[in-house]
């Protein structure tokens, strides 16, 4: 599920404007990409570092790279982190979370933060020729050296930017689960049709299937195909989605506003909304308030 959700939020408007703006105003590349991926985040793209771009077309260097990415896997779970990798240049994940799930990770980096010295440059040279990897020295000194180097400043702002947005991508998260345009069945559009429409009741998968005349052992095999998500989760984050229009009206108590869009008790729908969206309906309101 966490790569079917990062690939809609990577396709939808808000990322990618984000993307453009953050490149351009800072000259650095910027990805997006889940837990499982084991691709180079910024390989191909218009901001990536050349001499990472040199690094990636070789397959013992580009060995190297996605150990560094491993290692932000492993470290960037709860908070950004930076390491760097064996050249000396530094990489950048922030985590991305879907209520209390890890989904993915948006990075940048390729940098250095400190003025690189010849010392370094032979280093890594003579740490390449280890590895049989062959280039043409004048250009990879050239691209070495024309490496960007951020400040302390520098970086800390570009890190404080990307925990911001992904901050906001984990907010909008749900609502690509609930919302996303991805050509479908005929039969999903009226099972999700049937369940926006009869959210607030008791609502069981086999009306449901019931209701797009197929049998439940069916809809629900097909549901979790197309949706990646099964029948409950889905129902759970629809209400959800109502929930959070709902809580905008001070007037409404949280146990009026958990009975008004279908949960039957207080203690489970407090439970859900905090697994989807990472906090309780009274702190996502105070947050509002705050906001």
């Amino acid at each position: 599920m966490a790569k079917h959700l990062i690939e809609a939020l990577a396709d939808s408007k808000i990322y990618q404007d984000y993307e453009r703006a953050f490149s351009e105003a800072t000259g650095l590349p910027v990805g997006l990409r889940s837990v499982e991926s084991w691709q180079l985040p910024h390989h191909g793209k218009r901001f990536e570092n050349p001499f990472c771009g040199m690094l990636a077309q070789k397959s013992r260097s580009c060995a190297a790279c996605l150990q560094t990415q491993q290692q932000l896997s492993e470290t960037a779970t709860h908070e950004a982190k930076t390491v760097a990798c064996q050249a000396g240049l530094c990489d950048t994940a922030v985590p991305v979370r879907m209520g209390d799930q890890l989904i993915g990770f948006l990075t940048t980096g390729q940098v250095f933060r400190k003025e690189p010295t010849a010392a370094q440059f032979n280093r890594t040279a003579k740490l390449l020729a280890g590895w049989g990897v062959q280039m043409d020295e004048k250009k990879l000194r050239q691209a070495y050296f024309d490496t960007r180097v951020l400040s302390a400043r520098q970086h800390e702002s570009t890190v404080k930017l990307l925990t911001i947005f992904a901050e906001h991508l984990s907010m909008v998260s749900n609502q690509v689960v609930v919302r996303e345009q991805n050509a479908e069945l005929p039969v999903i559009t009226r099972a999700k049709q049937f369940i926006t429409d009869h959210q607030t009741e008791e609502l069981s998968l086999e009306q449901v299937a019931s209701a797009v005349h197929t049998s439940k052992f069916y809809f629900c095999k097909l549901f979790k195909k197309a949706t990646g998500i099964n029948f409950t989760d889905y129902l759970s984050r629809v209400r959800t989605e109502r929930a959070k229009n709902l809580l905008l009206n001070p007037n409404l108590r949280v146990s009026e506003i958990a009975y008004e869009v279908g949960f039957q008790s207080l203690t489970h729908f407090n439970r859900v909304f905090k697994r989807i969206l990472g906090r309780s309906p009274t702190d996502y309101r105070d947050q509002l308030a705050h906001a």
